[in-house]
């Protein structure tokens, strides 16, 4: 096999400042946009964050509606509900308040109702098509909400394929929103248990972009449009992931201890879109593929600060709670990384040999999991050692597994999911 010479980084269009939010109505009209679907969840949108888009459109005397169906922790028939929104809207543009959810939500909304198709022609195989976008999209503005999924910089939409019991999504550079608009002052709302799970999923961004297999190891593409959005580690990916590690280290508990602490706040959204930009080119493995079955599987954990409608685990605790098992496991195929992103979190790394880096990480995480008082393993969610057949299941169709610098299949995610079960 001749192995890939090159990585492709397509860099995020951001902007951050406190109150920049209020700038969108006059981004759209430079756009030339004559209607907009604005798309949330119903908590957000009754508060400020959306009341300051809505007003800035009002000003700009730009059209929308408002679309306030998102359901977090999507699944693909609330994807289905508001791409059936747009396609009767015939919007010219879009703009996303809230979560991953919320902007996952509008690029599925997005890019169905521009280019339509059957609902499983985009997802990604083997479990959908994975058809590749035809063309370009229109702009999506995405107002992200949490300091967690990094959505506004990547070309990445994930949801729950309910009749399969299974989480997947929908891969392209052309789903990247337009504008990232990055306003600290957008995160004053969130309750201190969403602050934690999401802060902990861009630790494990960070992290499994950084330990991702390199760019080097991939098969070199008959195209340089068959590059994958997922592209291995590399040296522009390093350095968002390993800032974004120390940012993160740094004030995702003075955030959670205290929510009006405005530096915190505004560097914990920062190190989300430093990470979104790392694993949007790296990619993300072991964690992020076992998160998914978790979250799929779940069937009666309502955790405090989310919408108590349906059972869930929130996307960043289902991603951590095994970090713990793998970083331990994956530290043998490049140890002098696992070291580094040991001290990037605070580690004390003196008189530590690199081949000793994956306790040390797997110790660091769940220090941090226990300072903000996450569920102590797969156990403390309501799973049981017999549900691990069916997570190891919904773990091995994931393609995001095949990116992990050290390989592992059905016995290793068995014993993955067995140490996860309790922590500490």
């Amino acid at each position: 096999m001749q192995k890939d010479v090159a990585f492709q980084m397509s860099g995020s269009n951001l902007r951050f400042g406190p109150g920049v939010t209020r700038e969108i109505g006059l981004d759209l009209k430079e756009m030339s946009a004559q209607r907009v679907m604005v798309v949330t969840d119903p908590r957000l949108a009754k508060l400020p964050p959306v009341d300051v888009v809505r007003q800035s459109l009002d000003d700009s005397k730009i059209a929308y509606d408002l679309y306030d169906r998102v359901r977090v922790e999507p699944s693909d028939e609330s994807f289905q509900d508001a791409i059936k929104f747009a396609s009767a809207g015939d919007y010219d543009a879009y703009v996303a308040v809230g979560g991953g959810s919320s902007i996952d939500t509008a690029k599925a909304a997005n890019l169905y109702a521009t280019w339509p198709a059957e609902f499983m022609d985009y997802v990604n195989a083997p479990i959908g098509a994975g058809r590749p976008v035809p063309g370009p999209l229109k702009p999506l503005i995405a107002v992200p909400t949490t300091a967690g999924t990094g959505s506004e910089t990547t070309g990445i939409t994930i949801f729950d394929l309910l009749d399969r019991h299974c989480k997947t999504g929908i891969r392209h550079r052309r789903i990247r929103p337009t504008l990232g608009i990055i306003d600290p002052e957008n995160t004053r709302t969130l309750p201190p248990q969403v602050a934690a799970a999401s802060g902990l999923d861009v630790l494990c961004h960070a992290l499994e972009s950084f330990t991702a297999k390199p760019f080097t190891e991939r098969p070199y593409p008959e195209s340089p449009n068959l590059r994958p959005a997922y592209q291995g580690s590399n040296p522009i990916s390093d350095i968002w992931s390993l800032e974004a590690l120390r940012m993160t280290s740094q004030n995702i508990v003075r955030v959670y201890d205290d929510p009006d602490d405005d530096f915190a706040r505004a560097q914990m959204i920062l190190a989300s879109a430093y990470a979104g930009m790392g694993f949007g080119t790296a990619g993300v493995h072991l964690c992020h593929a076992m998160s998914y079955p978790i979250s799929s599987l779940v069937r009666d954990y309502h955790p405090a600060g989310y919408p108590e409608d349906h059972a869930m685990v929130p996307h960043g605790v289902s991603v951590v709670l095994t970090a713990p098992a793998v970083f331990l496991y994956t530290t043998s195929a490049c140890p002098e990384r696992h070291l580094l992103a040991a001290e990037n979190l605070g580690a004390n790394v003196e008189g530590v040999n690199p081949e000793d880096a994956g306790k040390l990480l797997s110790d660091t995480i769940i220090e941090f999991m226990r300072r903000l008082n996450l569920p102590n393993g797969l156990s403390a969610v309501g799973f049981k050692t017999s549900d691990i057949p069916a997570l190891v299941a919904g773990t091995l169709p994931q393609q995001i597994r095949h990116l992990v610098s050290r390989p592992a299949e059905a016995d290793q995610f068995t014993q993955f999911f067995e140490e996860s079960m309790t922590l500490w």
